[in-house]
């Protein structure tokens, strides 16, 4: 096999090399399936984790990720067939029945799942179900010092008043905590491996940071290695001291995080460096999209599996696959100013046939790569109306909160929407960024019911929606769709695609020549070939879906696009594509985009203005580029400051801005500003400003271009992205290549 340590070369401290912790070699999980040809989810690969190393492991959706990490911890379902070997400070797993490796699992191996709320019992107790972890492995451990224990562990991840919480039910944590509570349980008895399976996937990127800290504070307490399984590099590049890549079941890079990040060996991975938004150089520059999808591991080409989506593929790509190599030595570049946790060799491999002509420089990132030009098109004529496509004025939306069955009465109210005011022009992209549970959702909603609001008012295109009858409602429909943010649960699996887009169409009376002409027209217009009309949605990939769903939306010429977490659902490789499309046809068909995501680089990326919300109000709003670069309000420099940048150098310098706690309920009754409680500035001030803050709520007063609901703006006035860094390695970066001026590598 081609290890780690066959070439193991040291950097800084880190020169004696040593037995692993954990050693995977030549590891191999198949599915056999009834009727079918066997799914090849992981195919021969072998990697090493010494003891407190960070290793990140990160490549698409199907690429094996997870199922490797079942096969360590003995969790595959027993049809799985199993080859290869997992040793684990010098016992060999695949070796141990169920009853022995559960005596290290939980014990010496931990794992931290990617859905806490699954992942624990619903009728227990949090307290109970990490007195239950302890109890398993210490049978001379009473159960009130487990329940003593398990209040500990709680304080130690950060769960305020762990007393009484842990006596609560998994139901009554929140997301954030829940997964924190996981974090508990993995470290409750000290293990020596943490196995991390996308730990922050469905949490806000404020949650994320603070897991992710939580996370690295387990690791120092117990000493032990992680394997951080992630789509996300932005986290790998902040955390990880090496980083796997996978694809198609097989390990296809190797190395430290510093010189993968800067000199990636295989094509797919520099794919994936490209293809991800950058926080710092969003907006300035077009995504590099790579397309095409994984092959199918039921029916694996010849050769290389990703030489179908390779530029660079040559003849022997397609006959013989690669195998992991040393090409050229590891530069370090970038290695001496990020500390390394764990003892870890500075080998560099990578699988691919002309990754000598990359380590060399022959093939750069831009050759394989190019950033693409935008569409050439004539830029349509924007359809000037008196005032804005939309503007929503003081818009409120409040939610009975009641109590019991038959007899039902009201105890509360939940202020989802709670005075929310913007405007969007013609041909101008908003953002609507905050956590979950800020109102987001409820505020497109209430615009695209285009009823009348409880409070407030909205114009679309001038007409005040609460006065239209039912005729002009079905009019302006047209002039308003949305693209939702799953594109298969939006779109009926029943139906071929043509009739899909055509759909919207045959509401408004159009004669079906004229749909099947204009559902040409749109599919070769989002990037489909028209052939494919016939098709059933479960025949394309999910980046190909959205493209459907986005040409259903455009089927009635509208002005105004609703964009509801368009891209969340899809791998980073296949956002870029997405991302380039709806800037192409925003430019090209005079197009207004209310854009709601949680990224904070896409929304840099594609939108003109962002409005941020929190707890039902906007609190920050102005043009992108302002709010970005010089945010007035503490909770949008939090915002900031948590979202991950894939550069592990300016990652791992940056200034952090950490909330405490999650975000309130919206059932709450708030004396002034509603933020205080997690707000890092208020703990700053003196008696008299924290007096202000506690009994006046601020309201959105202008500051220069920008308006922002903050009492002490002139205290905030910080770049949460900047870093002592962020100059010094531009070269790192490549952010203005000699070899091509302008062009980003």
């Amino acid at each position: 096999m081609t290890d780690l340590s066959s070439a193991a070369r040291a950097t800084g401290n880190h020169s004696k090399a040593r037995t692993p912790l954990l050693e995977v070699a030549d590891l191999s999980v198949t599915f056999p399936q009834r009727g079918g040809a066997d799914v090849h989810a992981v195919r021969g690969i072998s990697y090493q984790v010494n003891e407190g190393e960070f290793l990140g492991i990160v490549g698409e959706s199907g690429s094996g990720k997870s199922v490797s990490s079942l096969a360590l911890m003995g969790l595959l379902p027993s049809s799985a067939v199993i080859d290869g070997t997992i040793t684990f400070g010098g016992r060999a797993l695949l070796d141990l029945n169920d009853r022995e490796l559960s005596k290290i699992r939980g014990r010496e191996i931990a794992m931290i799942f990617q859905d806490p709320l699954s992942a624990m019992t619903p009728v227990y107790t949090v307290g109970d179900q990490i007195a239950e972890a302890l109890l398993l492995h210490d049978a001379a451990l009473s159960k009130k010092a487990a329940r003593a224990r398990a209040v500990e562990l709680l304080t130690v991840v950060g769960i305020p008043d762990p007393e009484r919480r842990a006596k609560a039910f998994p139901h009554e944590f929140s997301g954030g905590m829940r997964q924190r509570a996981m974090i508990a349980m993995s470290i409750a008895n000290d293990p020596r491996l943490i196995v991390a399976d996308e730990p922050t996937t469905a949490l806000d990127v404020t949650i994320q940071a603070q897991i992710l800290e939580v996370l690295e504070t387990a690791k120092e307490l117990t000493g032990a290695a992680v394997v951080l399984i992630t789509h996300d590099l932005g986290v790998v590049a902040g955390h990880a001291d090496r980083i796997a890549v996978m694809y198609a079941g097989k390990l296809v890079e190797n190395g430290t995080t510093a010189d993968v990040f800067a000199e990636p060996h295989m094509p797919y991975t520099i794919g994936l460096l490209r293809s991800v938004p950058n926080m710092q150089t969003a907006g300035t520059q077009r995504l590099v999209p790579l397309e095409g999808r994984p092959p199918s591991l039921t029916a694996l080409p010849r050769g290389c599996p990703f030489a179908a989506r390779c530029p660079i593929a040559i003849d022997v790509c397609r006959e013989i696959e690669p195998e992991l190599a040393q090409h050229g030595t590891a530069t370090g570049n970038g290695a001496a100013d990020i500390e390394l946790t764990g003892e870890v060799a500075a080998t560099h491999v990578a699988a691919c046939h002309r990754s000598a002509e990359i380590a060399t420089g022959t093939l750069t990132r831009v050759d394989i790569f190019p950033r693409p030009a935008p569409l050439a098109v004539k830029q349509a004529e924007t359809r000037v109306e008196d005032g804005p496509v939309l503007t929503v004025s003081n818009l409120v939306r409040h939610f009975p909160l009641t109590k019991g069955g038959v007899f039902s009465r009201r105890i509360g109210t939940v202020r989802a929407v709670d005075g929310v005011s913007f405007s969007l022009a013609a041909g101008q992209t908003l953002g609507l960024v905050g956590e979950s549970g800020c109102g987001k959702s409820t505020t497109i909603l209430e615009i695209l019911e285009m009823s009348k609001p409880q409070g407030g008012q909205i114009l679309i295109d001038g007409k005040d929606v609460a006065t239209l009858n039912r005729a002009e409602k079905l009019r302006l429909r047209k002039e308003v769709q949305i693209v939702f943010q799953d594109p298969m649960a939006a779109i009926d699996p029943r139906l071929p695609i043509g009739d899909i887009i055509g759909e919207p169409l045959t509401v408004h009376g159009v004669k079906p020549e004229a749909i099947r002409q204009r559902v040409r027209e749109l599919l070769d217009l989002v990037g489909l070939d028209p052939v494919m009309a016939d098709r059933y949605p479960h025949e394309f990939s999910g980046g190909q879906r959205q493209r459907i769903g986005i040409a259903r939306a455009l089927a009635t010429n509208p002005r105004l696009v609703v964009l509801d977490e368009p891209v969340s659902a899809l791998d980073v490789s296949i956002q870029a594509g997405v991302i380039n499309l709806l800037e192409d046809l925003k430019e090209q068909l005079g197009l207004s985009y209310l854009f709601v995501a949680h990224d904070l680089a896409i929304v840099r990326q594609i939108a003109d203005m962002v409005a941020v919300m929190y707890l039902g109000r906007i609190v920050e709003y102005g043009p992108v580029a302002e709010v970005f670069s010089n945010p007035r309000h503490p909770y949008t420099q939090a915002l900031i400051s948590a979202a991950p940048i894939p550069d592990p150098v300016i990652e791992r310098s940056r200034q952090r801005v950490l909330l405490e706690g999650d975000l309130p309920s919206p059932t709450e009754h708030i004396d002034g500003c509603n933020f205080r409680s997690r707000c890092p500035l208020f703990t700053t001030l003196d008696a008299d400003k924290q007096a202000l803050c506690a009994s006046a709520d601020p309201h959105l007063t202008p500051h220069g271009t920008v308006e922002a609901a903050c009492h002490h703006v002139e205290l905030t006035q910080t770049d949460p992205t900047a870093s002592p860094s962020s100059t010094t390695h531009e070269s790192h970066q490549e952010i203005a290549s000699p070899r091509n001026k302008g062009e980003s590598q």
